[in-house]
Formats: C-alpha cells, structure tokens, sequence
C-alpha cells in the first residue's frame, strides 16, 4: 500500500491494538489510557497508517462508537476485527456499521476453534458469500518478538487483502454456529461473584497502601537528603523565587512527595489494572459487578474506570469517552468525588502515620467508597439505573509481558506527559498564592464555617491547600495540626479535605473532555455533597463515641 490509511473497527477485548501493532510494526502516536484505547490512535509502519479506534460496547448502546464513526470518514479502508467464538453476533452487530466500506475481516482468538479445518472451511463460506477476505488470526501470539518483527504470515495476508480491499456488506447469510464461550468461573456464580469481583477490584488500593508505606519508608530519607542541599540553597534566593521553589508549596519543597508517594503508587495501579485488563480479568469483573453498580447508575466498567483514578485521575477521566452517553459525565463525577488519586491517598496515608492513627485507612476508605456511591445516586440520570446486561465476556488467560507493558504504557505515559508537567504548574501558582497571602486569607475568611465539621478554626487553610493541590493534605502532618485532633476529627479533616473540590489538574481535564460549563456545575454539586457528608462524618463519628 501506498500510504493509504486503514481504520481498525471491533469489539472491545478482541485483541485490536496487538493486532494493528503487529501489522504496522510500531507503537501509537499517543499511548492508550488503562488499558482500553480510549481515543483514536494512530500506528505508522510497513508501508501503513491505521488508526485505532476505541473498541465498540456491542451490549451497550452505540454512543460508544460515536469516535469509530467520525474516523471512518479518513479511511481508504477498513480493518474489521472481529473474535471467532462470537463470530456471529460481531458481524451482526458491526457490519452495518461499516456497511459499503471498502475493507477486510481478521478472525482473532482463532487458537480458540478446536477443529481448524471446519473453521477454515467456514471463513471460506463466508468468503464466497460477500467476496470479502476473511483472515484467521491469533492476536495473542503477535506479542511474541519474532512474530511481531516481521509481521507473521496473518499480517502478511492482512495487508495483501487491505491492498486490494473489497466492499462490505450490512450483513451475511451464513451463520457459523461455534458458540465457543468461555468457561463458567466463580465470577457466574451470584453470589461468590460479585464478592470475588468486589475484592479484586480493591486489591490495588490495598496493594497501593501497602506498597506505598513500605516504598516510603526507604525512599523517604534517600530522597530527602538528596533534596536538602537544594532546598537549604534555594531558601536563600530572592522573597519570590525562594517561596516556588522552597516555600510549603514549592516546586523542590514537594518534589520528594512525588518520587516517594506519588510515582510509586501510579506504577503499581498501572502494571495491576494494566494485568487484569490484558488477562481478561477486567472484563470478567465488571460483567460480575454490573448488576449491582447499575442500581446506583453506573456500569460494571464504569466502575473500573473509578477504581483507575486511584492511580491517576486524568487518564482515568479520559478513558471515560468509552462509555456509554448516560453514564459518562456521572463516572467522572464519581472520579472527581471519590478517586483518591496517587496524590490524595498517600497524603492521606502520611497524615494518619503523622497522627499515631495508621488504623484509620480502613474507616476511611469504607466511608470514602459509601459516600461516593451515595452521591452517584444521586446525580445520575434514571436511564443509567435501567442500562442493559452486560454480556460479552473475554477468555481469561495469563498476560504476555509485552501485552503487558502495552497495557500499562497508556496510564504511565498520560501521567508522565499530561499529570507532571500540571503538577509543576500548580506548583508554581499555589506558591504565588501562598507567598502573596492569598491562600492564608481565605483560609481566614472559612475558618468560622470549620465549626460545623468539629474541626479547629487552623484547619480551614489547610483544606484550601487541599483544594488547590491533593498533596496539600500532607500539610496536616507537616504542621502539626493531626496529632492535637481525635481520631474522629482527622476522618473527618482528610475526608472534606480530599473530596470537597477535584484537585486543579483533573478538573482542567474533565474541562477539556466535556465543558467548562459542565465543571462549573460538578464543583458546585461536589461542594455540597462533601460539605454534607463530612459533618454527617462529625457529628455521627462524635455521637458513636460518646455512645461507646
């Protein structure tokens, strides 16, 4: 081919993004996000140009394909991919929405047909019936080296047949009839299902907590004593440059923070979701969970993209444009609200050490993931509590190591290149504001209104701190305040602290993805929530107490 471009079309978890890799022989102009390519991506390589399209929710409604569809107006052709145990109900589904397009079929997941020669002589049935190559291929063998540097002899075929593509149906006659479906696991199972699904889907946040004590614990006074030099020096610059660069807010002040805490725990949420995502595991956990989460109004996938923002808000917030037009703004509301991203959640963590009340995590995270799901269902449409089954389960099989990385590459790459450089720049504003006295003396003004959570009156700037950046949480430690307070009144001071406004970064990115307008009403509705819940967390904190 001639620099032609083809857009690949499919299903979710049908193998699509190892597939164009192989054939293009390179990696996508912009990392895909957790797992699930939430944005058209292009690959250049081999003589091609395909563009990779957010996978189809064929048991959703087809808001999800909006992004295919726009990118099939660039296409010189089209690359279906469909799985060969749902051969059947794919083509059904996508055909007619490549209908007189002019392309080709891969069949992935081909290792799956037991009797290859029936198989063969079925894609030849269907090759008679719509002229249209159809092409056997087993995605998962592509992440092997060998194959992936020349292409192997399925890419070979792909690319003859894109050469010389033909017109698609809306349709076909022939009905092959596997039926091939994963085996029953406990995740069908009513009741151990959704229990086994709800456990592995907190197991990265128990793992983050975990890994980020230890990881800190070692790390802390390496990194400290490899930033002292440098902040001791900046302290004595000029009143402005010394307040961004080593002032409570600065830039080299809070560098550490982000090597001890942050970065560890993005790395860990990144290669688990990334492992469960290339193993089949996702998929089988949100098919477990969905009926329940739909009675709030989200999806068992959205959810999933909740739990991401553990590690990072920002790609989780972009891998929302997966999901389906009613659930979409309510799971971003939700990882605004309840997400304690890799910022918040080890703030957090300091905190409770600082305070002598490590046990807190527990009561915290309960607190944190009740209140969350109480507000979703509050702001979420009635549509998205009545949202369909879900029903297209994946294989479950063990991850390739460079499935893998490609995986986790998308949730590394949007914090490297879209989370850091705004963290520096949050950076530098926060400590203007901070040197300028601003932050103090609104903190001032709200220090009347801490009355209502139990809290003292020096906690109001600190909360501000919060809002502008997460880490800020950490100044509780830091100045001293956590360790005069009950245990009920650190729940409480972290709780409103992280949940009243989304930090700067993820409210510029949910600005970018929906509206400024649509942000505006999400931090209002934010504030209110968490103002409620958080003296409901006072007050009935204070009332146990006393009953005990």
């Amino acid at each position: 081919m001639g620099g032609e471009t083809v857009v690949a079309v499919g299903a979710e978890s049908v193998g699509k993004s190892t597939l164009v890799g192989a054939l293009t022989g390179g990696a996508p102009k912009s990392g895909n996000v957790g797992g699930t390519t939430t944005a058209a991506e292009r690959y250049e390589g081999n003589g091609l140009t395909v563009v990779d399209t957010p996978g189809v929710v064929l048991s959703g409604d087809l808001d999800s394909a909006g992004e295919t569809l726009d990118a099939l107006d660039e296409a010189d052709a089209v690359l279906l991919v469909v799985s060969a145990p749902d051969l059947d109900d794919q083509l059904a589904r996508l055909l007619p929405l490549v209908a007189g397009r002019r392309g080709a079929v891969a069949v992935t997941f081909w290792d799956k047909v037991g009797d290859e020669a029936a198989g063969r002589e079925a894609l030849a049935e269907l090759e008679e019936e719509t002229g249209v190559p159809f092409v056997p291929v087993d995605a998962r063998e592509l992440d092997d080296p060998a194959l992936a540097t020349d292409g192997g002899a399925p890419c070979g075929e792909l690319r003859t047949a894109l050469s010389n593509p033909t017109e698609l149906p809306g349709g076909v006659r022939t009905r092959i009839g596997w039926g091939i479906e994963p085996p029953e696991r406990v995740f069908e199972r009513p009741i151990a299902g959704p229990l086994v699904a709800l456990a592995l889907l907190l197991l990265p946040a128990a793992l983050a907590v975990a890994f980020a004590n230890t990881a800190a614990g070692w790390l802390d006074p390496v990194v400290e004593a490899a930033f002292a030099p440098a902040v001791a020096a900046a302290e004595g610059l000029p009143s402005p440059l010394a307040a961004v660069l080593a002032g409570r807010f600065g830039l080299l002040s809070m560098g550490p923070f982000l090597l001890v805490w942050a970065g560890p725990t993005v790395v860990l949420f990144a290669f688990v979701l990334g492992a469960y995502t290339a193993s089949g595991l996702a998929n089988r956990v949100t098919l477990a969970l969905h009926p329940l989460t739909r009675r709030v109004g989200l999806t068992g996938r959205d959810l999933v993209r909740v739990v991401m923002g553990f590690g990072c808000n920002v790609p989780a917030v972009t891998n929302t444009r997966g999901c389906s037009a009613c659930t979409r703004c309510t799971t971003i509301s939700a990882i605004s609200f309840g997400a304690a991203c890799s910022y918040q959640l080890p703030a957090t963590l300091a905190v409770f050490a600082a305070a002598g009340m490590p046990w807190l995590v527990g009561p915290y995270l309960l607190v944190l993931a009740v209140s969350t799901l109480a507000y979703v269902r509050l702001i979420a449409p009635a549509a998205a509590r009545h949202a369909e089954p879900l029903s297209d389960r994946a294989f479950l099989q063990w991850p390739t190591r460079r499935g893998l990385w490609r995986e986790a590459r998308g949730t590394l790459s949007s914090f490297a290149r879209t989370a850091m450089p705004v963290f520096v720049a949050i950076t530098l504003v926060a400590s203007a504001l901070d040197h300028g006295g601003v932050l103090e003396r609104v903190g001032s003004a709200l220090e009347p209104a801490m009355a209502l959570f139990g809290l003292p009156g020096e906690a109001a700037v600190l909360v501000v701190f919060s809002s502008v950046r997460k880490d800020g949480i950490a100044l509780f430690a830091a100045e001293g305040v956590a360790a005069s307070l009950t245990p009920v009144e650190v729940l409480t001071a972290v709780y409103l602290a992280g949940v009243l406004l989304p930090c700067l970064v993820t409210a510029l990115t949910v600005a970018r993805e929906v509206s400024a307008r649509f942000v505006a009403g999400m931090l209002a509705r934010q504030a209110a929530a968490a103002c409620a819940f958080a003296a409901a967390i006072a007050h009935g904190g204070a009332l146990l107490l006393d009953l005990l």
